[in-house]
């Protein structure tokens, strides 16, 4: 039994020092184990290493140049030269990989997103440079049309509807195209059916056997998306919204569903998208599969904590551990987070 702390005070007033050693105490405290630095680094369950990293980071054409990105403060879209450097800083650190996202030239941009198949396209050309530079580090792509097509979708368009089977067809050649350009880990985040079946077995056709595949597995059609669309240049483009083929944010069963199938399909790797909001979820993955989980931190749920440090509403660097931690609480083996590398600067400062 624990004593409230008055009542304990007034008992042991007016009780013999011989009944008080019989009374019942507060033999089991929680606080002892909080009471110093030293000791609640001893008990932590989870912690966070630059082990657990994954830094997004857009490229743009041009050179030598950097474009903040305004509604992601302090992310910026890097030309090549600029986005190998950032690599080499990241392998620096130690994080061990990066994910690449284009900035396409609207030029570029058709229905069919054929920019995606280009062999001399913005990503290949990034990951063929970033690979001469930095041989040891993962680079991690996106496979989905939504950089590449005029309406901003993740896959073709016939009216108003997604065509699947068809787009699947443009999303293996989109995986192969960037495996040749020494990706190594392929991941599609289009949500159409069937698509990771069908594109490991392209990969394993062409003798990518170790080329792992990330499914987004759990994407659900999210308002913390905004940031990132306008990184890409989708946010403007983008025709009607993705709730046909993105999840339901009210469901957490048909996320289960959905892991399986891609597990079956022979994903190596399963992710939930976003993040935070969908701790829940990242938690009956991991318990369910036991399958490596990742979360995406992703651009709305950083902008929050950086828009809310900013006007000095909250401790930003606090935020963004404790948000960071979340995650492996709840499960995850690893995050993608525009935070990485000034997390990595951090633990690594100690």
């Amino acid at each position: 039994m624990i004593w409230p702390l008055d009542k304990a005070k007034a008992s042991s007033a007016a009780t013999p020092a011989s009944a008080r050693t019989q009374r019942p105490s507060p033999l089991v405290r929680m606080r002892r184990n909080r009471k110093a630095d030293w000791a609640r680094r001893l008990v932590r369950e989870n912690t966070l290493t630059c082990d657990d990293l994954i830094w997004p980071i857009f490229v743009r054409e041009g050179a030598n140049a950097r474009e903040p990105v305004a509604s992601l403060p302090g992310v910026e879209r890097m030309s090549i030269d600029m986005a190998v450097e950032s690599a080499r800083e990241a392998f620096s650190l130690g994080v061990p990989a990066i994910a690449l996202f284009p900035y396409t030239d609207p030029a570029l941009r058709d229905p069919a997103g054929a920019e995606a198949l280009n062999p001399d396209n913005l990503v290949c050309r990034a990951l063929r440079a970033i690979r001469e530079t930095c041989p040891e580090l993962g680079l991690v792509t996106d496979v989905a049309l939504d950089p590449y097509t005029s309406h901003g979708h993740d896959g073709l368009l016939r009216g108003e509807e997604i065509l699947n089977d068809e787009t699947v067809e443009v999303l293996i050649g989109q995986a192969l195209n960037q495996a040749r350009a020494g990706a190594d880990m392929i991941a599609p985040s289009d949500m159409m059916d069937g698509r990771i079946g069908a594109i490991r077995r392209a990969l394993d056709d062409e003798g990518f056997h170790n080329v792992q595949v990330l499914a987004y597995a759990a994407k659900y059609a999210s308002a913390f998306y905004g940031p990132f669309r306008d990184a890409v240049g989708t946010s403007k483009t983008l025709v009607g919204d993705k709730r046909t083929y993105q999840m339901d944010p009210a469901n957490g069963d048909e996320a289960l569903r959905e892991v399986a199938l891609d597990v079956e399909e022979g994903a190596d790797i399963v992710m939930v998208k976003p993040g935070l909001p969908y701790l829940d979820v990242i938690w009956r993955v991991k318990e369910r599969f036991g399958l490596p989980t990742f979360a995406y931190q992703v651009s709305g749920e950083y902008a929050m904590i950086e828009a809310a440090a900013r006007n000095g509403w909250l401790d930003g660097e606090r935020a963004m551990m404790e948000s960071l931690l979340a995650f492996k609480r709840a499960g995850a083996d690893a995050v993608l987070t525009y935070y990485a590398p000034r997390v990595a600067r951090l633990l690594r400062a100690g």
